[in-house]
């Protein structure tokens, strides 16, 4: 143990909100990141993508999550594209709003972004006829790789 975390330590019993910070272990959101609900689409050096299908009165929702590396925050939502030889589809997220959960234990960030879909695109996801996952939001692009 440095000496930095021991001086943190003892900041942190006497009050000091910024070492308590620092000091926290976030088991909870390392505990959601464990157990993400669905299939794993695809992974690369950016994180991973896991992705579930609901349905709600003949109705579509993508739900997915991704765990990466990168802080994702915007107001403007983002795209999810999905890249293949011969067709290509892009969803916006439902929600405008997005802001990733912070897990210091493993140093990553979780965002939850949920899309409506067609039933066509979801027999293109379920098939695997892409090639390539795409997330872009506000002027960054993370590339993620298929897992066949």
């Amino acid at each position: 143990m440095g000496l930095f975390s021991k001086v943190d330590k003892v900041l942190a019993g006497l009050g000091n909100m910024k070492a308590m910070k620092r000091v926290h272990v976030d088991t909870f959101t390392e505990g959601l990141m464990e157990s993400v609900e669905g299939e794993k689409l695809s992974a690369s050096e950016h994180g991973e993508i896991w992705a579930h299908i609901q349905e709600l009165g003949g109705y579509y929702s993508l739900n997915t999550t991704i765990l990466s590396g990168v802080n994702i925050k915007t107001i403007k939502g983002g795209k999810l594209s999905f890249l293949g030889s011969k067709d290509t589809f892009v969803l916006d997220t439902d929600d405008n709003q997005l802001e990733s959960d912070y897990s210091n234990v493993s140093n990553r960030w979780m965002t939850k972004a949920n899309y409506n879909i067609d039933k066509k695109d979801i027999e293109f996801i379920r098939g695997k006829g892409y090639t390539e996952l795409q997330f872009e939001f506000k002027k960054k692009t993370l590339v993620f790789d298929v897992i066949k």
